[in-house]
């Protein structure tokens, strides 16, 4: 399949077509790899990654992704760039755009995507940004249609943070037409800009009660309350212990509910090993799926 938008921001420049197509697109390539491999539509193409922030699932999808494909994927770490010796950015865009056919960027300032890709001539993906985590939610929402076969009428619990991976995953609620029932601590909601347009398309619930956001929720979704290199307690405090996700959380969702985290988890903060590790837990899946998403978004943006 083909997109429409050169590139992959944020989720919202994909229609919901396009969306769900990526999904499906995405357990063809699965199914082809256990059946022996995929074909190689990314023969002699080449993937720039450009790494500001540590990184292990998202550099190593996207690089044996564009293996498996038949591609090739060099990683930049910006420390080792003319970036930090001051080169613009506009210049390592036009510079990377001759070298390669897409450019993935994780960054801490959004801002630096968005620049990246107005001055790049190839197709650029956000591998993670301070606002969104798009390829995150190609993954999870693979696996929740994997594990409940569709998406249609189900409902999204988030608990915790609304941070970039939720806002993300607003926008993919969006796409999907799933409800979304958000549990924050006040002054840590999702982007409000965010939040307003996906209630165009679908029922986006906000609240302060975990409890409230699981009723009847048949997927609940964490991720660390701070970053990794910004831990405090102070933060912590607003979280703990209503907003970590427990057996006794999940017991107040469907029976059947599923529980997704993107990983790295803080464990014993905003879920316990009880539930990460217990049977309702998809998160391995979940990270394999990494994987087969990030394959089918190359092909969808090289045009092959």
């Amino acid at each position: 399949m083909k997109l429409k938008t050169q590139n992959l921001l944020t989720l919202a420049e994909l229609s919901s077509k396009e969306f769900l197509g990526l999904i499906d697109e995405s357990i063809k390539l699965k199914k082809e790899l256990k059946k022996g491999g995929n074909k190689p539509l990314l023969k002699n193409k080449t993937l720039t990654m450009i790494f500001q922030k540590p990184s292990t699932r998202t550099r190593v999808s996207f690089e044996i992704g564009m293996y498996q494909l038949g591609g090739y994927a060099v990683n930049l770490l910006s420390n080792d760039m003319q970036l930090s010796r001051g080169e613009s950015i506009e210049d390592t865009a036009k510079t990377l755009s001759r070298y390669s056919n897409c450019i993935m960027a994780r960054v801490y300032d959004h801002k630096l995507l968005e620049i990246l890709s107005e001055h790049a001539s190839v197709p650029v993906i956000n591998g993670l940004s301070d606002t969104f985590h798009p390829c995150q939610i190609l993954a999870d929402f693979m696996t929740i249609k994997e594990k409940k076969k569709t998406l249609r009428g189900l409902k999204i619990a988030w608990i915790g943070d609304g941070n970039n991976v939720c806002n993300s995953m607003i926008y993919g609620a969006a796409l999907s037409r799933i409800n979304m029932s958000i549990a924050t601590p006040k002054g840590f909601e999702p982007n409000k800009t965010v939040v307003n347009q996906a209630k165009k398309s679908t029922n986006i619930e906000l609240v302060t009660d975990p409890f409230i956001a699981t009723r009847n929720a048949d997927v609940i979704v964490a991720d660390t309350f701070a970053s990794i290199h910004n831990i405090d307690k102070k933060r912590l405090q607003k979280f703990l212990p209503r907003y970590q996700v427990n057996d006794k959380l999940m017991r107040s969702a469907k029976k059947d509910a599923i529980f997704l985290h993107c990983l790295p988890a803080k464990r014993e903060q905003e879920v316990t090993s009880s539930v990460i590790d217990g049977p309702q837990s998809v998160i391995w899946d979940e990270t394999e799926n990494r994987l087969h998403t990030q394959k089918a978004l190359l092909a969808a943006l090289i045009h092959v």
